[in-house]
């Protein structure tokens, strides 16, 4: 799907080690353009891909959570907090609802880490939303989502002028496990690859799996590559009108089965024609090992919904077994307060007077009133984050998150049949 091309690296006396100092020849990957590329899909592949985006289709027009932001952005959490992991950053769940409200008011005791997730959660969110309704999408709009990222003073924000690589030392290319294209090659790359995004040459899935594996070769950024590339894994499939505002834990499924994932990737940079036997075969591979990647995180987003409305459930008996008990008379309004916190507390497991007030349009004094009586019924707990500034914290949806992501680490899907096979967070005291 390209070719690899030679190129010469200068030694550099004055750097401190001599293996540091090395120069000689390497080898930098030119992928081809994929608004010319031919894919051959057997019969069999295509009825997968076609049965899987029903799947995924079904799974946006399922009836029976009364907001669609409680999917939406539990799943939101949980990919960001997947796709750091990939990166090797890991803050618990607990943290990263935090660091979401910090970006509204001064919180103590945030992790970097957290924030940098709170921050990929804001990636995958334009992404999925405003990417997905523009006209098309452009190379300033992929910078902008690296920006969103790493923030708008990091040294790497932009299109990369210097040459990339993956492994080895990390003052030369000479014997990288991947090295991209040369940086005076990416303009045109991209070019061509949101070309092909804005375009429908394929199909959704196969679109999406192509746009991924393309990104990944050409390395555009100096950092943020992996998380923004994943990120457009959501962007194509929003667009294509396979999801709305819900997200499959893509990640957290492609997290699990590292190798393989790195490993197909790695066999689609090939010299010579796409259009070869063995070449196509590769091809082939990498969409139908992406496929089933996203039909099991559809797996997972089912199960996850199921476990929600579970939640809702036993949240609405609890509420109402105090409010019997504490002699409430009047029967609780659909649009009070408490009854809009409690619909949607899948999406909004911390929250402060504040950010309440923001998110449900309450006065502060009604936002006060329902999280306290959400917090005497059971439902919240509460802790100090600031002076005069209360968290409310619906630690059964952060434990969810917990058990979910521990669980989408194991290679059954089950850590008591398989170990997980990545860094997961312990799990939790309740």
């Amino acid at each position: 799907m390209g070719i690899f091309t030679e190129a010469k690296w200068e030694a550099d006396p004055t750097l401190p080690g001599r293996a540091n100092r090395r120069g000689g020849s390497y080898w930098y990957y030119l992928p081809d353009r994929l608004t010319t590329l031919q894919v051959s899909i057997s019969p069999q592949l295509s009825e997968e891909i076609a049965a899987v985006e029903r799947r995924v289709l079904d799974l946006a027009q399922a009836d029976g959570i009364t907001e669609l932001e409680d999917l939406s952005r539990f799943l939101l959490r949980s990919e960001a907090i997947a796709s750091s992991q990939i990166e090797g950053i890991a803050p618990a769940a607990k943290q990263v609802a935090l660091a979401e409200i910090g970006e509204a008011e001064d919180i103590r005791g945030i992790s970097d880490a957290a924030k940098l997730v709170a921050r990929n959660m804001t990636v995958v969110r334009e992404a999925s939303d405003s990417l997905a309704r523009s006209q098309s999408v452009t190379v300033t709009d992929l910078e902008q989502l690296q920006r969103a990222l790493l923030g708008a003073d990091h040294p790497a924000v932009g299109i990369r002028t210097v040459q990339n690589w993956v492994g080895t030392s990390n003052y030369h290319p000479i014997g990288a496990e991947y090295v991209p294209p040369a940086p005076g090659l990416v303009p045109d790359l991209l070019e061509d690859l949101l070309s092909y995004l804005n375009g429908a040459t394929h199909g959704p899935l196969v679109q999406a799996a192509l746009i991924h594996a393309q990104f990944e070769s050409i390395h555009p950024f100096v950092d943020g590559n992996g998380r923004v590339g994943r990120a457009l894994i959501h962007t194509v499939l929003t667009r294509r009108g396979l999801t709305s505002s819900r997200l499959l834990p893509v990640s957290l499924v492609l997290a699990t089965f590292r190798e393989q994932y790195v490993a197909a990737l790695n066999d689609l940079r090939f010299d010579g024609s796409p259009e070869a036997p063995e070449n196509a075969r590769r091809i082939a591979e990498w969409i139908r090992i992406f496929s089933r990647a996203v039909d099991e995180a559809v797996t997972q987003a089912e199960d996850l919904r199921a476990e929600l409305l579970l939640l809702a459930e036993q949240w609405r008996e609890r509420l109402e077994a105090f409010r019997a008990a504490n002699s409430y008379t009047r029967a609780l309004r659909s649009d009070s307060g408490v009854a809009r916190i409690l619909r949607r507390l899948a999406g909004t497991p911390v929250l402060t007077v504040k950010t309440a007030s923001q998110i449900y349009g309450l006065s502060v004094q009604n936002a006060s009133e329902a999280l306290t009586q959400l917090a005497d019924a059971g439902i919240f707990s509460t802790r100090s984050i600031a002076r005069g500034t209360t968290a409310f914290i619906a630690n059964e949806v952060l434990d969810l998150v917990t058990l979910s992501e521990r669980q989408l680490a194991s290679t059954q899907f089950d850590t008591r049949v398989s170990k997980p096979v990545r860094q997961v967070p312990r799990l939790p005291r309740s």
